[in-house]
């Protein structure tokens, strides 16, 4: 019989609230985030590690409330029309790995700021640290992004990494057997990155190898320090 190979695929992302999987960990970002519009000054800044939610947050709040989603580090050939942007819900991602010729530089993430709160405007920014550890050459901004409102995602617990691995399994059309599952969980590094790491070192080995994504193809793809529970 041929070998049947599985192809690539990626899946488009949900950003739904009802397919996040809330916990403890990210209370406090979906209390922060259900506090809108009621933000101080109209802004709030969401910030937590990789992989731990932060853009399905951003982006669901986005869909409800209808703001203008901008990417921080991405270029374009001319700058925001912020005249255009006056008065409506905004969110920018990646805000704190924004640098020097990206669409949001420091001086247009000061205008910004400046901007929340000014005829309905709101602002919501996310970052993998908190704003106080962003860099900043401006020195007014340096102050605003002092003196943001912070809500933060927390170091993922077990809720949400199996939601982090069932995601990614499901982004790749991966469908593996049920057992994989707690397989990993009980071997993974409890961190949303390795979980994701995991998950794509699996995907190339098996598009590689012609091979069903199962705890013998983890087995031997993963380093889980000497484990041998692994079957065909």
């Amino acid at each position: 019989m041929p070998r049947q190979f599985r192809l690539p695929l990626t899946a488009p992302p949900c950003w739904d609230r009802e397919s996040f999987a809330s916990s403890p960990t990210n209370l406090e970002a979906l209390e922060g985030l259900d506090a809108w519009p009621a933000w101080p000054d109209g802004r709030m800044a969401l910030v937590g590690p990789a992989g731990t939610g932060k853009s399905h947050l951003a982006r669901d709040w986005a869909a409800r409330t209808g703001a203008v989603t901008i990417e921080a580090a991405s270029t374009g050939n001319k700058p925001l029309d912020l005249a255009a942007l006056r008065g409506r819900p905004l969110l920018v991602e990646d805000a704190d790995r924004r640098s020097e010729g990206d669409l949001v530089d420091d001086e247009t993430l000061f205008h910004l700021i400046n901007m929340a709160g000014v005829d309905g405007g709101s602002l919501l920014l996310t970052g993998r640290l908190a704003p106080v550890a962003w860099e900043a050459a401006v020195p007014d901004l340096r102050s605003r992004l002092n003196a943001l409102t912070v809500a933060r995602v927390m170091e993922p617990d077990d809720i949400v990494l199996e939601a982090v691995l069932r995601r990614a399994f499901e982004a790749a059309g991966i469908r593996p057997a049920g057992d994989l599952y707690p397989y990993l969980m009980a071997r993974l590094p409890r961190s949303a990155a390795e979980v994701l790491a995991a998950v794509a070192a699996l995907d190339e080995a098996s598009i590689e190898q012609g091979r069903e994504v199962n705890k013998a193809l983890a087995l031997s793809v993963l380093d889980f320090g000497g484990d041998d529970d692994g079957e065909d």
